[in-house]
């Protein structure tokens, strides 16, 4: 199959020298990272959360950037049928390719270029991850600040999945927008049922918005639901632009991505200086999921204490409390926006500490280097467990970390005897409830945990 397809939005209009600009992207180093995300994008609602085994599927896929006097055309050669109905492409599959488009290779000469400039101050980090953003048209002043995130697994079992769905249909009715990471499960179901319950109230303008990045497109790629698709450069300022758009976040069950999350925001907030932060934390899911929040309970205390623990509230197999808590919540939130003088829609006087926000990069040194000890200072310490969460998730489902694990074993991964035992037991807990790969796949653990002293 060979197309030609137009970009929509603001990529459907460009100046001459950001054709070059796109062109020479293209066909530079850059080039197998916008392959692989365009090929994400085309792949959506493929079966298998494995990246590498879709690369290799699709090995002859080729895009071109050709020019056009009022912009470019996207040159198509073999790519996935299910992307197109009667010989045109999906509506939405054409959104998400320009989205791609823009954030992949119209930002790269913003940003990536600028790296060392980017990256070395916590501000200057925190401003790219808000021009990016506004770039993508995600913060937008004018409308109600009333965005929920939503956090879970992609490999959730259907009674799990239906919950979401409930409580995003309960959201809905409230006239909360949702955010999630786009991709299936648990980030899936909240945008399904919100859609529902915006449809009852006649709500015609209900954002769905999906942030991701590249190292994880391919094996989350965008569901079909996701109206803003925006690809943050990695996986630490995708977690950044969660916290600071949110008027609140919903955890559901999920596996070692959802704990690096709920790591990632218990650590921010565990910060002093984020003592007066209001951003209400639920985890919920059916009743059949309480274990679940048991063992996850279990071990944030264990690690990160009792204040920790205080930070959220566990609501089990109640969707309509869960959006009664948002509702009342978000009144807190906006009067401590108000009262600070910050936006209402991006999050700039919460503190985000530079060991959050610096790329962690998963290999088997950095992975086995990770300093887990319970006499470190929580917050420190809640920055290294989500970089250990972090790199199982990459051997899990990234082309990087499966290739890594293929060539050199298992990420080891030591640290204070307590703290082993305790990850040992929530990651075999994952393991048995299939939360670590897609139901009907064989999980073979890309970790081994090695047992330290007290």
């Amino acid at each position: 199959m060979h197309v030609q397809i137009n970009p929509v939005g603001n990529m459907n209009l460009l100046s001459q020298l950001e054709v070059n600009r796109l062109q020479n992207s293209a066909t530079c180093d850059l080039y197998p990272l916008f392959r692989n995300c365009i090929l994400a994008v085309l792949n959506a609602g493929c079966t298998t959360d494995d990246a590498e085994a879709i690369y290799q599927r699709y090995s002859d896929f080729t895009i071109q950037v050709l020019r056009r006097e009022r912009g470019i055309k996207l040159d198509l050669n073999h790519p996935p049928q299910d992307a197109f109905v009667d010989g045109k492409i999906i509506k939405g599959v054409q959104e998400q390719i320009s989205a791609v488009l823009r954030d992949i290779l119209f930002t790269h000469d913003r940003y990536c270029y600028k790296a060392d400039e980017l990256t070395t101050v916590s501000e200057q980090i925190t401003h790219s991850v808000f021009d990016i953003l506004r770039n993508a048209n995600a913060i937008l002043p004018s409308t109600i600040p009333n965005l929920i995130t939503c956090w879970g697994g992609h490999s959730i079992n259907q009674e799990e999945y239906k919950y979401t769905k409930e409580v995003g249909y309960q959201l809905g009715l409230r006239g909360f927008n949702i955010c999630t990471g786009c991709g299936p499960g648990a980030m899936k179901g909240p945008m399904k049922g919100a859609t529902l319950g915006h449809g009852k109230q006649r709500i015609n303008n209900g954002r769905y918005i999906g942030l991701t990045e590249p190292s994880i497109i391919a094996a989350e790629p965008p569901n079909p639901i996701v109206n803003e698709l925006v690809i943050m450069p990695d996986i630490e300022k995708r977690l950044e632009a969660f916290v600071r758009l949110s008027h609140g976040i919903v955890i559901f069950p999920g596996g070692a991505g959802t704990a690096e999350e709920l790591l990632y925001i218990l650590g921010i907030l565990l910060n002093n200086k984020n003592q007066g932060q209001r951003l209400p934390i639920i985890l919920t899911g059916p009743a059949s999921a309480s274990q679940y929040f048991v063992e996850i309970d279990t071990f944030i205390e264990a690690t990160l204490g009792k204040k920790a623990q205080q930070l959220y509230t566990i609501i089990v197999d109640d969707p309509e409390f869960v959006a009664k808590t948002l509702k009342s919540k978000l009144e807190d939130v906006i009067a401590y926006r108000k009262q600070t003088g910050d936006g209402y829609h991006f999050n700039w006087s919460i503190q985000i500490d530079e060991e959050f926000q610096h790329p962690f990069e998963p290999t088997h040194e950095n992975m086995s280097e990770l300093a887990l000890n319970l006499n470190m200072e929580t917050a420190p310490l809640a920055a290294n467990l989500r970089k250990a969460f972090s790199g199982i998730v990459a051997g899990n489902v990234k082309s990087s970390g499966i290739k890594a694990i293929k060539q050199h074993g298992p990420f080891m991964i030591s640290g204070q005897q307590t703290i082993m035992t305790l990850m040992d037991k929530l990651l075999k807990s994952f393991v048995i409830q299939q939360r670590m790969k897609l139901p009907g796949s064989e999980y073979v653990p890309c970790y081994k945990i090695v047992e330290g002293n007290d």
